[in-house]
């Protein structure tokens, strides 16, 4: 049964195109792998916040991922009108524009944000 689970949920990872960790490093670009993004507060009595950009690309990656799966229920639903479906599907796609800051962390052009298909 555990087999059967784990292989199911493999499987299933796998159909929804999910990142898995291995493959995050890879589409994170070269010059930035083992980098850091560093916070730093105006007020420099407070203590700068370090995350790693795997860590913070990973978050990235999982936002596009949970955009395109947004999309792809927005677009398949029979629920909502053409209208919703078209003022949703332009909430998405600003979305993507506000995230295109991030495209230079990516290594293959064809995994950056877009706001046209």
């Amino acid at each position: 049964l555990a087999n059967l689970i784990r292989d199911t949920a493999h499987a299933v990872v796998e159909a929804l195109g999910l990142e898995q960790q291995d493959a995050l490093v890879e589409g994170l670009a070269t010059r930035w792998q083992r980098g850091t993004l560093v916070m730093q507060p105006a007020d420099s009595s407070l203590q700068p916040k370090e995350v790693p950009l795997e860590t913070f690309f990973h978050k990235i990656v999982m936002i596009r991922n949970n955009l395109r799966v947004l999309e792809q229920k927005v677009n398949a639903s029979d629920k909502l009108s053409d209208a919703d479906k078209f003022d949703l599907q332009q909430y998405i796609t600003r979305c993507y524009g506000s995230l295109t800051t991030f495209n230079i962390l990516f290594k293959n052009k064809d995994d950056q944000f877009r706001t046209s298909a």
